[in-house]
């Protein structure tokens, strides 16, 4: 059995693990930012989830690396598995990516190209949201001058940054906060751009087709 053939049993077969993993990570980040009275048992336990679901990234990414045979290639070719490895924030948008290559190991995705985009796109807006809302609400509840303090204030900010919109009316003031809000502002672009593209596309097909068949195109 060759490198490819190997590469590619691994990576079917470590499809449901990290998307499991993926919302352990969320699940478990979630309950130690926001369970503030939960007992020191339980906050420890939630942490060794974390960390054990972070392990099951880097593990995955080590042997995907080894079997590509690639070297150093594989990191750039390979970008968004290696920004999730090291981003914490970026690690539950894995599940969207487990969710895609699913559809297609069962047959071709029932969805249009475009609308799958659009789907995908917005699922992955809601899952950075939430976990760009928790990790600036950990940073910036206890900070002095702090305008997010409550975890609501945390994700009306997370939608007006991932809007690109940025009302300003709250604002993080940790630099650690700042590097999330950039992070976030990045992602609200990309995957903006992908909702706007995917539509544009798909106006133009149906217009197009519509004018193929001499009659205006169907709502």
């Amino acid at each position: 059995m060759d490198d490819q053939s190997r590469y590619d049993r691994w990576e079917r077969r470590a499809e449901i693990p990290l998307g499991v993993a993926s919302l352990l990570y969320l699940s478990s980040y979630a309950v130690q930012v926001l369970g503030e009275g939960l007992p020191e048992p339980w906050r420890n336990l939630c942490f060794a989830v974390t960390c054990a679901s972070w392990a099951v990234f880097i593990v995955d990414y080590a042997v995907r690396w080894r079997l590509s045979g690639q070297g150093w290639h594989f990191v750039h070719r390979n970008w968004l598995d290696t920004l999730v490895v090291l981003l914490p924030l970026l690690r539950p948008v894995r599940v969207v990516k487990t969710y895609d290559m699913v559809q297609r190991r069962h047959g071709r995705p029932r969805l249009a190209l475009q609308t799958r985009v659009m789907a995908f796109a917005g699922l992955s807006a809601v899952l950075l949201g939430f976990a760009g809302s928790l990790a600036v609400y950990q940073q910036e509840r206890a900070a002095p001058h702090a305008t997010i303090t409550t975890f609501g204030d945390s994700v009306w900010w997370a939608c007006s940054t991932l809007s690109t919109v940025g009302y300003g009316d709250v604002a993080p003031v940790t630099p650690v906060g700042r590097l999330i809000a950039v992070a976030l502002m990045s992602c609200g672009l990309a995957l903006l751009g992908a909702v706007t593209g995917s539509f544009s596309s798909w106006l133009l097909q149906r217009f197009a087709y519509g004018e193929d068949q001499g009659r205006p195109p169907e709502s």
